[in-house]
């Protein structure tokens, strides 16, 4: 097999490849030797029909199959040989059969490119307050407080007053018609200011339990009933019974009942400093990325080929979509433009495909490595992170893949972290 290679630009080759009529004339005895086990041709019992035979009546196919199979099994062999690191299939042209001449065709593919990183030290980076303060894990506290707050039917009294529940039952007309939504049962709105449609009611203060009262409340103009939208509604609005709100005391019961695994106010309080430590931590480390990174794409200007943007896009996109899905919401529901919100993407793909192509440059140029004992410690600090046991965390990382995509992650940590080293803060 000969090969010729010629680069295009950077990020894109062409490869010339001829093969020789014998290895042509192999795959063509091979494949019509399995045609002719497989076929069934009057007169000729499985595997002893003639091949001038198989010829007259399949020889299209089979030299289309031949021609996908040579071009597929000696593209990939050039590809390996010169040590090309290709980043998409190939566009394949000019691949003519002749079984008495050389099979040639041209293979042009993109290629990832190769980075030198410059002017990497001394990125400028803003110090981060990273401090979690009492007053911000009492905040949390309240949090989970009013989240626990419970309903109870108000008996001591059946006049409504503020911050009161009301469960009531409704009709609404805009100009005198009905709309989508205009009757309710049951339903609980609160005696407090805000909106109607988020379940607020200040105007109900003072109405009596069995009256009703009517309301008028003009909907906001982005509500997201079309039928609806900035329109006046007149609601006729019976008050069928009062709760209010019990909020439980801070103390160890609260601890107990939180959902965090603790049992007293003080572990409940050094839980929450943990989290929101890590979480600070993580969002500083997010926010020096895309200063380095934006640092970084700006000194070094490159070009990067089109179908790693797409990958990093298509990620992008479903990462979105996910994302959505563990909101509560159903993504097919939302009649958005698909291709539009892709495309959004793009820009961020680009910048994000330089990053990866400068960090592992820079590991390179810096020879930075990562050790057994590095995997070890993310192993443990992921199982840490989870809550998952240690053994189970292995496990999930057992596999080539799985591993290599780990030491990537590992590397390109440590690769930040140098740059951070030899960063200016300000």
């Amino acid at each position: 097999m000969k090969v010729q290679v010629q680069e295009l630009s950077p990020i894109e080759k062409s490869l010339s490849i001829e093969v020789e009529p014998a290895v042509i004339a192999k795959e063509l005895e091979q494949a019509y030797q399995q045609l002719g086990r497989q076929v069934k041709i009057a007169g000729f019992r499985p595997g002893k029909v003639p091949r001038r035979i198989l010829e007259q009546r399949f020889k299209s196919e089979v030299e289309d199959d031949v021609t996908r199979r040579v071009v597929s099994k000696s593209y990939l062999e050039a590809v390996r040989q010169h040590n090309i690191e290709a980043v998409a299939d190939p566009h394949v042209t000019n691949p003519k059969l002749d079984p008495a001449s050389p099979f040639a065709f041209t293979a042009r593919v993109e290629v990832k490119p190769v980075v030198t990183a410059k002017d990497f030290k001394g990125l400028a980076l803003k110090k981060l307050d990273s401090e979690v303060t009492e007053k911000t894990i009492d905040e949390r506290v309240e949090m989970i407080r009013q989240n626990l707050t419970e309903l109870e039917t108000v008996k001591d009294r059946d006049v409504a007053k503020a911050n009161d529940i009301a469960v009531v039952d409704f009709t609404a007309t805009i100009d005198g018609k009905g709309f989508p939504g205009d009757k309710g049962t049951g339903v609980h709105l609160e005696l407090s200011p805000g909106e109607l449609v988020n379940g607020h009611l200040p105007a109900l203060e003072g109405v009596k339990v069995g009256d009703t009262k009517e309301v008028d409340y003009a909907f906001p103009s982005d509500y997201r009933v079309e039928e609806v939208k900035g329109a006046v509604a007149k609601f006729l609005i019976s008050v069928k019974e009062l709760k209010q709100k019990v909020v439980p005391p801070v103390d160890d019961a609260l601890a107990e009942k939180s959902g965090a695994g603790v049992h007293t106010l003080k572990e409940l309080r050094e839980r929450i400093k943990k989290d929101l430590d890590r979480a600070q931590k993580r969002q500083n480390e997010n926010t020096e990325r895309e200063e380095l990174v934006k640092g970084l794409v700006e000194k070094n200007t490159f070009d990067v080929p089109r179908a790693m943007i797409e990958r990093a896009m298509d990620m992008m996109f479903e990462g979105a979509i996910n994302m959505m899905a563990r909101s509560g919401m159903d993504p097919n529901q939302l009649n958005l433009d698909w291709a539009k919100l892709r495309e959004e993407f793009r820009g961020k793909a680009e910048t994000e495909v330089k990053a990866q192509l400068l960090f592992e440059a820079i590991s390179k140029q810096e020879k930075i490595e990562v050790s057994d004992e590095d995997v070890e410690k993310k192993l443990e600090a992921l199982a840490e992170e989870s809550n998952s046991p240690l053994s189970q965390v292995r496990k999930a990382y057992k596999d080539g893949e799985s591993k290599n995509a780990l030491k990537s992650r590992i590397r390109e940590e440590k690769t930040i972290a140098f740059l951070k080293s030899a960063a200016t803060y300000s």
